[in-house]
């Protein structure tokens, strides 16, 4: 049983059937949204950011959202392998006990997340901000109705009311209610248009790249949303994966960039923990949004079989559900998504048997 799938649009099927895959083919990498379901990507990432892509010497773009902005980030520190072992590390240990018995408020949950990412990029941020090839995109979500600029427990839950309902209508709707905003690496924009949503674009400094990264995981009444950030309109800010749960975004653009340009395919290679991209956080049970578009000719993505994902502990993998089920046993969680992490080092090697390999590669289209 084979525990990678490779799913490909259009464009990026014909490339991989008749070409295989180079690091020179990738433009860029997405990172979604997803909770510690991303954390079966770990092995996946270690390889790509600290092996495969650094055999290409051209810029790639690196979009993320919740805890794919903080994979990504981690693929800019110097040592992309180490701070990605680092992050997982963390991610699964972390407890966030206050020990009053009680389920811990956001505000606590904040403050020792927030410490978590001190620790892991604190006095760093040049580093991450000057890595010669990757760019970093940073998504959030900003509250721009009245009842969402600025965080209070009653007007925030009519607010995210407001906002489903909308999102109801069409996602361009519940741009009344949240914008995307994206924090970027100040040496070059993200490379896509944004004519899908309503988009406000920020450069990424030394000032603000923690407090986009914090705002960027800031699920709603998990923790607490980000005030004014450094750089960026004022508001509060909250998880990228409200407005880009997994970053369905315009990237067929890079292609067709490029094809007027050196001719080179511009690939979006997408690691992600399931076969579909959806676009908001809002659209999950709006099964009429998974559907792939034009805009996803050119992405490769991989993503772990369902069949294998079976065999994992509790037969799933790693989410927040988990928090609930283990309760105070902290050590029967961290075991389950320490053993989930081991075994998905079969996707590293999967992929990387099959981007050694001469001639095509076979893929599933994208759906």
């Amino acid at each position: 049983m084979q525990a990678l799938q490779i799913h490909a649009g259009p464009m990026a099927l014909r490339h991989l059937r008749e070409h295989g895959l180079r690091p020179a083919d990738v433009a860029m990498v997405p990172g979604a949204a997803g909770g510690p379901k991303g954390l079966v990507l770990n092995p996946l990432d270690r390889f790509l950011f600290g092996d495969w892509l650094n055999r290409a010497g051209h810029v790639v773009h690196l979009a993320g959202a919740s805890i794919g902005a903080w994979r990504l980030a981690s693929a800019c520190l110097p040592d992309a392998d180490a701070a990605l072992a680092e992050m997982a590390h963390h991610y699964i240990h972390e407890s966030y006990d206050d020990g009053s018995g009680r389920n811990p408020t956001p505000d606590h949950v904040s403050r020792v997340f927030d410490a978590r990412l001190a620790a892991h990029f604190g006095g760093r941020e040049q580093e991450v901000l000057s890595h010669p090839r990757y760019r970093l995109h940073v998504f959030t979500s900003r509250g721009v109705h009245p009842l969402l600029s600025r965080e209070q427990r009653m007007r925030t839950a009519l607010g995210y009311a407001g906002a489903f309902a909308a999102n109801l209508v069409s996602r361009r709707a519940m741009a009344r209610w949240l914008e995307r905003v994206v924090f970027s690496d100040c040496r070059d924009p993200l490379p896509l248009p944004a004519q899908d949503y309503r988009t406000h674009r920020v450069g990424l400094d030394q000032r603000n790249l923690r407090a986009a990264i914090l705002a960027s995981c800031s699920i709603p009444f998990w923790l607490r949303a980000v005030a004014d950030i450094p750089g960026a309109p004022a508001g509060a800010y909250w998880d990228g994966g409200i407005t880009d749960y997994h970053l369905h975004l315009e990237y067929a653009t890079l292609a067709a960039g490029r094809a007027a340009g050196d001719g080179q395919p511009a690939l979006v290679l997408y690691p992600h923990f399931q076969p579909t991209v959806v676009p908001g956080w809002l659209d999950k049970g709006l099964r009429r949004r998974h559907r792939a578009t034009p805009a996803l000719s050119n992405v490769v993505l991989l993503a772990p079989n369902p069949e294998w994902i079976r065999s994992l502990p509790n037969g799933k993998l790693p989410d927040r559900r988990d928090f609930r089920h283990y309760g105070r046993d902290h050590a029967g969680r961290a075991a389950a998504w320490t053993r989930a992490v081991a075994e998905s080092a079969r996707l590293a090697d999967e992929f990387a048997a099959l981007a050694e390999q001469r001639g095509g590669i076979e893929a599933r289209p994208l759906v």
